[in-house]
């Protein structure tokens, strides 16, 4: 498809212009912060518990083999949220009409990883959340930042978490993530399920996602794992 043709080319293109090293560029300001760990949301349930929640932070090829590494997360599922299409097809998003964003499904045993703790992950290794409308090569209001929350306090813990990096200035730019309530979530197609992890060599993914999990793996090794989920 185009879309994917243009994220491989921008990359390949980057890489011959000599702009990318060691496998993979970070936005320069991002790479060289630590966030600060939460101060609402990080207790584990006392028993087994399931959430789901829904991130957007540019491709969703990325944001999902994140949080497929994440240990306690149950599935993580590419897809579509924010937008006012129903079953839109990745064409629809593509275009930037519908108003979706590309999403990833979260469902995790608050029992075992705290929505603290995915968020502290979410606004570090796995995207740049004060680039508007926009992830590295990917322009557009789909690629927008996002969490689409479920309850009333996951909605809590998140603006709190963004007021937390807010008043402690982590970031050298304002965050833009929209908080919003999520309203539906449409599953992407087949091909784009596990896309990372199924196509380590595509360019694309060599530059900008596999560095994100390997920024996992250094930065929060108590709850990385290797295998990722099946579903």
């Amino acid at each position: 498809m185009m879309a994917d043709m243009a994220r491989a080319g921008a990359a390949v293109v980057a890489l011959a212009s000599g702009a990318l090293l060691l496998g993979g560029r970070r936005d320069s300001v991002q790479a060289s912060i630590t966030v600060p760990a939460p101060a609402v949301g990080a207790t584990l349930s006392t028993a087994s518990r399931d959430e789901t929640i829904v991130f957007a932070g540019g491709c969703f090829w990325g944001i999902q083999a994140v949080f497929e590494h994440v240990r306690g997360v149950k599935s993580a599922v590419s897809g579509y949220a924010g937008g006012t299409v129903a079953s839109p097809s990745y064409e629809d998003v593509s275009s930037g009409s519908t108003g979706h964003a590309e999403s990833v499904q979260v469902v995790f045993d608050a029992s075992q990883v705290s929505l603290g703790k995915l968020l502290e992950i979410f606004f570090s290794v796995a995207h740049d959340p004060t680039q508007k409308n926009r992830q590295g090569p990917d322009v557009g209001t789909q690629y927008r930042s996002a969490v689409f929350y479920i309850t009333q306090e996951q909605r809590q813990v998140t603006e709190a978490y963004i007021k937390q990096l807010t008043d402690a200035k982590t970031f050298p730019r304002p965050i833009v993530t929209q908080v919003a309530s999520l309203r539906a979530f449409y599953p992407a197609e087949s091909y784009h399920q596990h896309y990372a992890m199924m196509h380590p060599d595509s360019p694309y993914i060599y530059t900008y996602d596999l560095p994100k999990v390997a920024a996992l793996k250094e930065r929060f090794a108590s709850v990385y794992r290797e295998e990722i989920s099946s579903k």
